[in-house]
């Protein structure tokens, strides 16, 4: 290896050296190379350095990558350099900065803007190829660089988010540790992601190649199966290990094989979970993930199936045990049919098929092939889940970016058929790379008839011919062999050894193995089940199996693969195309899509073999420098010129750019007149016979020139739009003004015509009612002065009666006492004479106080005789004035409804509140305008008491005149308040008060006060009938009877 150092003297072909720490020493003259000055160290791009050779880029690449600078520049190429470590440069942060043009170093974050930005400014289509050894960093590149077009193309939502969230589910099924590798990808995939033409993201497609199948029956120590195995035993729940009888990773042989089940700093619990969030994200429902699940706990059981020898020809067959029965059921057959499927084949002899036995190593042959199978097809039925979740079936008319993600080259201490096919995939792309890079660039130049140094590079086309070319290639003869009966992998070795010994590419080893000399470097490869894994065969009886199994999953893999030729375990009557050449046509068909869009190469570089941060191994980085072709493409770029345009493009682009018009208008005079003007040097350009070659950075004064004057021209049609809009605005708004006002004017006279009838009809109607009110209000007044009235004169009648009665009474017993004879009036003529005179003079004064009552009350009747007289005045009057009014009303509404029929003018009805009061008599019944003949209006009760016999107990009399009193003094309270009603009803006087609700609370406070009178009236009756005498009996009915119907 190199060391840095300073030259001390030199003598001849010899020179005196001191190393940069401290030692001396002596070293041949030509094994000097130049090292750049300490300005250069560590610069971004490559092609700055002044001196180019393999130790000053080593250099320049290690000190960057001690700096955490794990990217840097070779011309077009990125370089990357796998920190081993989580680096923070890939936030939020960076993806604006690189949006926003703020930085310009290199990353993944530039190569991908760059690649949209050319997709949006020319139209077509871009590819990110991203290559490199295993473990050297390319599925992570990939994931950064989606995660900035996802950003670019709308955010993290939707699309965006299942398109970066499918990288999950890809890993956990794809990928898997390997000896130089713990996360490596055992798949190729190209995921297409499609923009609308405003740029935003329209849908994804993911393509896959070559999936590993091998891994999950067959392990090299130290290597683990594909993740989603260990993920499975390791994440899932309680419930679902029940439902799939599912056990540890240890307990299954396809994972124990390699006594390796973890991987340190990786739980695969937690991944398992994340798993199931991105299936969420991409629409597998919980269903479709029970089914995946139950698939692969499938493939784990198979593993376990074990087989005894029945008969002396070593014919095997299933042993019935947990293993057995567990696959069956997670596949949905009996276990019964998998234990014959996996055990017997059928001969075809004659129209009949013949079961036979299988012996050991065809049965678990059969068994591992079942269970590649499911795996394959799980496999290839999730890229179709998520191709449908990504709308992939959906037609984009928009541009595409596509991101190339396939297994890097690989070299082991064994090398199979899974390594050849790799490389051979990592040849085609080499191709790729030096035809765009390299090959096509040199012959544009020879086209284009500029001046060129000729770069010479190591072109790899002769290897490819090794592999693809007919009729003796590897490929054609490895399927050849394939096909024939009887061959072996010992005879395949033989034959290429017999017929590729002269090609300078391949070298024929000993035994089975055999040498090709790839770009990368030699590889060995071991033919050892280089047939068995071409063919990949699959007998019938376990497609017939699988199609009629229970599951659904099982079914759709047998009918995709009824859609091909089947193939028998022994018969090689019906073939299908081998596993290799299906290869080289995915591979052809990859290459082909590519070659349609613009490439963008990363090279990723893996810095150690021991996968630690921070190491460095200077000659690891250097092979793979050498392989990818690193040093030639930087003195292409450096000597070449990267930007190119045709002359029509270029003065199409920028020749509004020029400040003076030129005479000749043809595009390479316009061509020329720009880079004068812009003063771009004759040395940094070129012209071709049709096309404008310019060296880097160039363009970009011109770019920037154009956006200047673009983003001005934007801004005038920008105010100048606005100017127009706003004036376009004012045109349509007051036209829309002008109509809105005839539609409101018309919409307004159509509701005033209908306010106004409906003003009329409530007029009408309210001037009903208060006529109504009217004639009901004097038909109650008229009424309650009628039986006030007929009462006042009924209660004058019966005092006179009483007073005549008592008279006629006092007059008889004095007769009646004339008649009593001598003896007998002197023996009561003391007691008796007494009483009766004192009884004659209380009836003397009473009949007096009746008189004067009667003369009060004739008095009162002719005061309220002409108080109804003065009220019936005024109600006329107030009848008058109402009628005036309804007529004044009548007169405007005639009035406004012929206003309304001339010129439809607007108007507005007034609107008297009207109080309609609802009248009752004394027992709250409605008058309806007729006189009623009586009422229970309380009158002044007055009479004499009743003659009472002697002997009375005085409570008895006490009793009576307290309800006498009683009477008398409620009587007249109920009087005067019903004679304040009168005058409150007066409207004059009616100002703060309601006599209706005044009228309900006299009537409530009498009848309470009735109901509670006549219940202590029966008791005081009850009592003294108790206490009286039979001859009295008459008497007191009598008289009770009146207290009781005046009560």
């Amino acid at each position: 290896m190199w060391a840095s150092g300073t030259v001390q003297s030199t003598s001849g072909e010899e020179s005196i050296v001191s190393l940069s720490n401290g030692n001396v020493i002596k070293v041949c003259t030509s094994q000097l190379l130049p090292a750049n000055p300490g300005i250069l160290e560590g610069v971004n791009d490559l092609i700055q350095l002044s001196y180019l050779n393999e130790p000053s880029v080593l250099h320049n690449l290690k000190r960057r990558y001690s700096h955490d600078m794990i990217y840097s520049k070779a011309g077009p190429v990125l370089i990357a350099v796998n920190p081993f470590k989580d680096v923070q440069i890939y936030g939020k942060d960076f993806v604006t900065s690189y949006r926003e043009k703020a930085t310009d170093s290199p990353h993944v974050f530039a190569m991908a803007d760059n690649a949209y930005n050319e997709m949006m400014n020319d139209g077509l289509n871009q590819s990110i190829i991203i290559s490199g050894e295993s473990g050297a960093g390319k599925t992570e590149t990939a994931k950064f660089a989606m995660q900035y077009l996802a950003s670019l193309g709308g955010g993290y939502g939707g699309k965006e988010c299942k398109i970066l969230r499918t990288h999950c589910v890809l890993e956990a099924f794809g990928n898997a540790k390997t000896s130089r590798n713990d996360n490596s990808s055992r798949f190729g995939k190209l995921i297409d992601i499609h923009f609308t033409a405003s740029g935003k993201i329209s849908g994804a497609n993911i393509q896959t190649f070559l999936l590993e199948k091998s891994r999950v029956v067959q392990l090299a120590a130290g290597e683990r199966s594909y993740h989603i195995f260990y993920q499975l035993c390791a994440g899932a729940s309680p419930a679902l290990r029940e439902r799939l009888n599912l056990k540890m990773a240890n307990e299954y042989n396809y994972l124990v094989q390699s006594d390796c089940l973890v991987i340190n700093g990786v739980d695969d619990g937690q991944k398992f979970q994340k798993l199931k969030e991105a299936f969420d994200i991409v629409q597998i429902c919980k269903e479709e993930q029970e089914q995946v699940f139950a698939m692969l706990a499938a493939v784990l059981w198979l593993g376990n199936i074990s087989f005894q020898v029945i008969d002396k020809e070593n014919h095997v067959e299933a042993l019935a045990d947990e293993a057995l029965t567990s696959a069956a059921t997670l596949i949905g057959c009996a276990p019964h049919e998998l234990m014959q499927a996996i055990s017997t084949y059928r001969i075809q002899v004659g129209k009949d098929r013949i079961a036979k036995k299988l012996t050991l190593q065809q049965a678990i042959g059969t068994r591992d092939a079942l269970a590649k199978f499911i795996y394959a097809s799980l496999f290839d039925w999730l890229v179709e889940q998520i191709n449908k979740s990504l709308e992939a079936g959906k037609k984009h008319i928009g541009r595409s970016i596509s991101i190339l993600d396939i297994y890097g080259f690989e070299s082991l201490k064994k090398n199979s058929f899974e390594q050849f096919c790799i490389n051979y995939a990592n040849e085609r792309l080499q191709q790729h790379f030096n035809r765009h890079l390299l090959k096509l660039e040199q012959e544009e130049y020879d086209l284009e008839g500029i001046d060129w140094s000729k770069v010479v590079f190591e072109d790899n086309q002769e290897c490819l011919d090794l592999f693809e070319k007919k009729p003796l290639g590897i490929l054609s003869l490895l399927d050849e062999e394939s096909n024939a009966p009887n061959s072996t992998d010992f005879t395949l070795a033989n034959k290429l050894k017999q017929h590729l010994n002269s090609n300078s590419y391949f070298k024929g080893d000993r035994g089975r193995a055999f040498g090709v000399l790839h770009f990368a470097g030699e590889v060995h490869y071991d033919t050892n089940g280089f047939l068995d894994k071409n063919r990949d065969p699959l007998s019938s009886e376990v497609v017939q199996l699988l199609s009629s199994c229970d599951s659904q999953l099982p079914q759709l893999f047998a009918k995709k693969m009824f859609n091909q030729p089947l193939q028998s375990v022994t018969s090689l009557d019906t073939t299908m195309q081998s596993v290799a050449l299906q290869f080289k046509g995915q591979l052809f068909k990859l290459m082909h899509q590519l070659e349609s869009t613009r490439p963008h190469f990363i090279c990723c570089i893996k810095p150690n073999s021991k996968q630690l941060p921070g190491t460095y191994e200077e000659d690891l980085v250097l092979q793979q420098l050498r392989c990818c072709g690193i040093f030639e493409v930087i003195r292409i770029s450096r000597s070449g010129y990267p930007t190119r345009m045709t002359h029509q493009a270029f003065s199409e682009r920028y020749g509004f750019l020029l400040s003076e018009p030129i005479v000749s208008q043809d595009s390479l005079s316009i061509s020329v007149a720009l880079l004068k003007q812009f003063n771009v040097l004759p040395q940094m350009y070129q012209i071709g016979y049709t096309k404008l070659f310019l060296r880097t950075g160039q363009i970009s004064a011109l770019e920037d020139r154009r956006k200047q004057v673009l983003r001005g021209v934007i801004e005038v049609q920008k105010y100048f739009r606005g100017h127009r809009a706003r004036r376009l605005f004012h045109e349509l708004n007051k036209g829309a003004k002008s109509i809105q006002s005839f539609v409101c004017g018309e919409n307004i006279r159509r509701k005033y015509a209908a306010e106004s009838n409906r003003c009329s009809a409530f007029a009408s109607q309210l001037l009903d009612e208060q006529l109504t009110a009217v004639i009901y209000l004097q038909s109650v007044i008229r009424g309650w002065l009628a039986r006030r009235h007929f009462n006042n004169m009924h209660n004058l009648k019966q005092s006179n009666r009483g007073s005549v009665k008592s008279r006629r009474k006092i007059g008889r017993k004095i007769f009646e006492a004339k008649d009593i004879p001598h003896e007998q009036q002197i023996q009561v003529l003391p007691s008796v004479m007494a009483e009766l005179q004192r009884r004659v003079l209380k009836a003397e004064t009473n009949l007096g106080q009746k008189e004067q009552e009667n003369a009060t009350l004739r008095e009162q009747l002719q005061k309220s005789e002409a108080r109804w007289l003065d009220y019936e005045a005024k109600m006329k009057s107030m009848e008058e004035m109402w009628q005036k009014q309804m007529v004044s009303l009548q007169t405007s509404l005639t009035a406004a409804r012929k206003s309304l029929a001339a010129d439809n003018g607007a108007g507005q009805l007034g609107r008297a509140d009207v109080l309609s009061p609802r009248c009752y008599d004394s027992e709250d019944n409605v008058s309806m305008g007729s006189r009623t003949t009586g009422g229970n209006t309380p009158v002044l009760f007055s009479g004499a008491m009743p003659d009472v016999v002697g002997g009375r107990e005085n409570g008895s009399l006490n009793a009576l005149g307290n309800l006498l009193n009683e009477f008398e003094q409620r009587k007249q309270n109920f009087d005067a308040d019903a004679k304040s009603l009168i005058d409150i009803r007066v409207p004059q006087q009616a100002s703060n008060m309601n006599p209706e609700d005044e009228l309900r609370t006299l009537r409530l406070r009498f009848e309470t006060w009735k109901k509670d009178y006549k219940l202590r009236l029966k008791a005081a009756k009850a009592r003294l009938h108790k206490r009286g005498h039979p001859e009295s009996d008459k008497a007191r009915r009598k008289w009770w009877g009146k207290l009781g119907s005046r009560a």
